[in-house]
């Protein structure tokens, strides 16, 4: 399994979340919608996946666009400025074009003229990755404020015959402004793995240098993502249990400490035994896959913006978060709660006012 990362004794500089933000497409695509299009039912998604909706992009929508307006709310509930902005980093396995990276659009919608840029591809763990590459940069002083967004419109590159992989997936994005603090709290361990042995159980074949787009591989829909459920999903569950069980080690965190768990938003079976695996109680699991699906490196801080805007957690809460994805990736991380979470209310209360 991945190797766990806590800081060092007496290291006084930390990395928290100041600021965050999700956009998703306004359209829903339902089971009831997926009856007609696959031959499937409403019974059998929800009771395989816990899945009853997702959100799908329009053709005006796009992987930038969701991760821009992301990123607009999490810099507004930041109070951070685009020029105050040190690196931009977008998580995401489909990205708006093979290059430039995602992230080097965004900077420049944003206006962050001061900042670098670049996009990482963990798939699913995307977002996680990205939280340990960020709190790294900002710990070793080399950075201070850091905008890291997950997003993903899998819309585009799922086969929408394929009942078993369509069912699964939506469009969606998260944000969040990771800044320096001295204080108590901030993100306490970060855990990450790769298993390269599983790379075929979860791939799009076609596309990339090993087979380039043909009209051959068009015809054949090698360019959709192809995945084997069944082993997917027993390495799932060991991979998030454990990864989680990591997290809490060496800090001396038990399953009692954890406040909130939000492990990635794929499949609600794999939740729940995920959360048994490491002890932690549903009634303290975030879950909001019965709305959006499995949007990749999106769900996570989509799922972090819902349990805020809830209520789920306060300053001083110990949050872990889980992703895991194709590679086989996963990554893990936990965080001492440290921002006013009144200000995502305040931010979306200004927002429906302004509309």
């Amino acid at each position: 399994m991945g190797v766990p990362n806590y800081p060092e004794p007496g290291v006084s500089r930390a990395a928290t979340f100041s600021g965050w933000g999700m956009c998703v497409p306004q359209q829903v695509r339902s089971n009831a919608e997926l009856e007609q299009m696959v031959s499937t039912s409403d019974e059998w998604i929800v009771s395989r996946t816990g899945i009853r909706e997702r959100r799908i992009a329009s053709d005006d929508e796009s992987t930038f666009t969701l991760a821009r307006d992301a990123a607009k709310q999490a810099l507004q509930v930041a109070d951070v400025h685009p020029n105050d902005i040190d690196l931009v980093v977008v998580a995401t396995l489909t990205p708006e074009y093979g290059f430039p990276a995602t992230a080097s659009l965004v900077q420049d919608t944003l206006g962050a003229t001061r900042a670098g840029a670049f996009d990482i591809n963990a798939a699913c763990a995307g977002f996680v990755y990205g939280v340990a590459v960020a709190r790294s940069m900002i710990e070793s002083g080399t950075h201070d404020t850091i905008l890291l967004i997950g997003a993903d419109t899998m819309s585009r590159v799922v086969d929408w015959t394929d009942r078993s992989t369509c069912v699964l997936f939506g469009d969606g994005a998260g944000a969040v402004v990771m800044q320096a603090t001295d204080g108590p709290g901030g993100i306490f361990s970060t855990v990450l793995g790769s298993d390269g042995a599983g790379a075929p159980l979860l791939i799009q074949p076609a596309g990339g240098s090993h087979q380039p787009a043909t009209v051959d591989t068009i015809e054949s829909g090698a360019h959709y993502l192809q995945m084997n459920g069944r082993e997917v999903y027993k390495f799932a569950v060991t991979a998030t249990a454990e990864a989680a069980r990591q997290t809490m080690q060496g800090t001396g965190l038990g399953p009692d400490d954890v406040d909130l768990f939000i492990p990635h938003q794929a499949n609600l079976r794999i939740i729940k035994s995920a959360a048994r695996g490491a002890g932690i109680p549903m009634e303290r699991v975030f879950v909001n896959a019965d709305r959006y699906g499995n949007t990749s490196a999106g769900s996570i801080p989509i799922a972090l913006c819902e349990a805020l805007e809830a209520g789920r957690i306060q300053a001083g809460d110990r949050v872990v978060m889980v992703g895991f994805g194709a590679g086989l990736a996963w990554a893990a991380a936990g965080i001492e709660w440290t921002a006013a979470t009144v200000k995502l209310k305040a931010v979306t209360a200004a927002a429906a006012s302004a509309g």
